[in-house]
C-alpha cells in the first residue's frame, strides 16, 4: 500500500450498478494489488437494496483486468476487509446520518482524518439532489478532528444541455469548490491521450508543423462495433451527441489543438489551453445535412420503444477561428453497431493542392499506439511510389511496463487532487455552447437516417 497518499474513504453511489461493477471495481481491485492504494483506505459501497457485500461480489468480474482473470486470493482477502456497503437510497436525507456516523466511528476508531471521495456511479438524473444533501450534511467538508479534503467524482453527462449544466454547475458550486469536483472523461486517462501533449512538444518534426501550413483535416472518431448493451433507459434520454461529442470528442479536440502550456505538469495552465481553444470553437454553418445523424435500425426494437429519435451516430464538423487552425475542418464521428471499433485522432498534413497526404493516426483503442503514412519508393528499377506505415505500438514498445487502466488512473488523480483529466466548469459550459445549437435545430427538424447494423454508419 502506497504511503504517499493520505488516508482516503471512497464511496461509490451506486455500487450495484452496471458501471460500478465492470470499471469502478475492478480498477480498485487491481490498484490494491499492485500497492498503488492508500496505506490507510476504506471503500463503501451505497446500495438502495439490502444487499451484502457476499451478494455484490459473486456478481461481479473483480479480476477482469488482471492478466489470467483470477483474483489472488490473499489481495482478494485484504478487498473484503477494507470493503464494506451501506443500505441508502440517494435521494433521502435520512439515510445519509449514517452514512456520516460510519465515517465518524471510522475516524475516531483509527484516530485520524480520512478524506472524503465521493464517486456518483448513478444515474445523471439524480446528481443534483445527491450533491445538494452531501453539501447539507456536512458530507462536503472536511471530518470533524482534522484536516481530511473531501472530493466528489462525477461521470458524464454533466447536464443535459447548456441551460441544464449551468444550473448543475450552480447548485454543485453551493457546496463544493471547484478544486473538490472531479467531471470523469475516461477516454483522457487512456495513455494514449495521456501522450498527445508530450508527442506535440517534445517532437521538434511535429512541433514547428502543428498548424494549417501543413494540415489540412483532423478527424476524431469515437466508433464502436456494438449496441447499446443494457444501457438502454440510460442511452435513451442521453443519445451519441450528449453521451460522446460533448464530453470525450470535445476534449480530446481541445488537447490536440490547444497550444502547450509552458509546464505541462499544470492542471491549471492545461485547463487554461483548453479553455481557451474551446472559446474559439464553432460549429460550421448548420443546414440540412451538415450534420449527420443516424440510429441503427435494430435499435428500437432493442430499447422496446418503436418511436424512439434517439441518435447512436453523429458525424459533424466544426471550425477553430485562431490564426493557427483557420480553415482546417476539424471533424467529430461517433457511432454504435459499426462495422469495427475504433477511437482514433486521424490528422492530414497535406497542401490544400496536394494528393499526396501523410496520414498520422493517434490510435486510443483499440492497439493503443501511433502510425505515420509516408511515401517511399518501391524497390525495383522503376520510379513506383507507395505508402509505408511507420508503426508505435504500446503493446509492443512497452510490454513489460505498468499501463494502468483509465478507470484506475481516474480514481489515483482524483485520491492525488490531479484536476489534469477532468473538465474544468468553464469547458463543461463552452462545450455545451457549442453542440446547442445543434440541439435546438433537432428540436425542430429530426433528420434521423436509419443505417444497417455492422455498416460504416449513414
Amino acid at each position: 500500500m502506497s504511503k504517499e497518499f493520505e488516508p482516503t474513504v471512497i464511496t461509490i453511489f451506486g455500487v450495484s450498478g452496471d458501471l460500478a461493477g465492470r470499471k469502478v471495481l475492478p480498477a480498485l481491485y487491481h490498484l490494491l494489488k499492485d500497492g498503488l492504494l492508500p496505506e490507510k483506505i476504506k471503500i463503501v459501497g451505497t446500495s438502495r437494496k439490502d444487499l451484502s457485500k457476499d451478494q455484490l461480489l459473486k456478481n461481479v468480474e473483480l479480476c477482469v483486468l488482471e492478466t489470467d482473470k483470477v483474483c489472488d486470493p490473499v489481495v482478494l482477502s485484504k478487498f473484503n476487509k477494507i470493503f464494506e456497503i451501506i443500505k441508502l437510497d440517494p435521494v433521502n436525507e435520512k439515510d445519509y446520518i449514517q452514512l456520516k456516523n460510519y465515517f465518524e466511528i471510522l475516524e475516531n476508531k483509527e484516530n485520524v482524518c480520512f478524506n472524503r471521495l465521493f464517486y456518483l456511479s448513478i444515474p445523471p438524473q439524480i446528481y443534483s439532489p445527491v450533491i445538494r444533501i452531501l453539501g447539507e450534511s456536512g458530507l462536503s467538508k472536511k471530518c470533524h478532528h482534522g484536516f481530511g479534503k473531501s472530493r466528489i467524482l462525477v461521470e458524464k453527462p454533466f447536464g443535459y444541455d447548456l441551460s441544464s449544466a449551468k444550473t448543475l454547475i450552480k447548485k454543485t458550486s453551493k457546496y463544493f469548490k471547484e478544486e473538490q469536483i472531479f467531471r470523469i472523461d475516461h477516454y483522457l486517462a487512456k495513455e494514449t491521450a495521456q501522450n498527445i501533449l508530450v508527442f506535440r512538444g517534445h517532437n521538434p518534426i511535429f512541433r514547428d508543423i502543428w498548424n494549417n501550413n501543413s494540415i489540412s483535416r483532423i478527424h476524431i472518431k469515437a466508433l464502436e462495433s456494438i449496441g447499446i448493451e443494457g444501457r438502454a433507459n440510460f442511452y435513451d434520454s442521453v443519445g451519441a451527441l450528449r453521451d460522446i461529442v460533448q464530453s470525450h470528442l470535445l476534449q480530446l479536440m481541445a488537447i490536440t489543438t490547444m497550444d502547450i502550456p509552458e509546464d505541462i505538469n499544470s492542471s491549471d495552465l492545461i485547463h487554461q489551453q483548453k479553455s481557451r481553444i474551446l472559446s474559439k470553437t464553432e460549429l460550421s454553418k448548420i443546414n440540412r445535412g451538415s450534420v449527420i445523424r443516424g440510429q441503427y435500425k435494430t435499435y428500437r426494437k432493442e430499447i422496446g420503444k418503436p418511436k424512439s429519435n434517439t441518435e447512436t451516430y453523429v458525424r459533424l464538423m466544426l471550425n477553430i477561428k485562431t490564426k493557427q487552425w483557420m480553415n482546417v475542418p476539424i471533424i467529430l464521428e461517433t457511432g454504435k453497431a459499426l462495422v469495427n471499433k475504433n477511437t482514433a485522432i486521424v490528422i492530414d498534413f497535406s497542401n490544400y493542392n496536394d494528393q499526396q497526404i501523410n496520414e498520422l493516426t493517434i490510435r486510443i483503442q483499440p492497439d493503443e499506439g501511433i502510425d505515420i503514412k509516408l511515401f517511399v519508393k518501391k524497390p525495383g528499377f522503376d520510379n513506383v511510389i507507395e505508402t509505408a506505415i511507420m508503426d508505435f505500438s504500446y503493446q509492443n514498445t512497452f510490454d513489460h511496463h505498468y499501463h494502468p487502466d483509465a478507470y484506475e488512473r481516474v480514481i489515483i488523480d482524483a485520491i492525488k487532487g490531479d484536476q489534469s483529466l477532468f473538465s474544468s466548469n468553464s469547458e463543461v459550459v463552452r462545450s455545451w455552447q457549442i453542440l446547442q445549437p445543434i440541439l435546438n435545430r433537432w428540436k425542430k427538424d429530426n433528420n434521423l437516417i436509419l443505417y444497417e447494423n455492422g455498416s460504416n454508419g449513414p
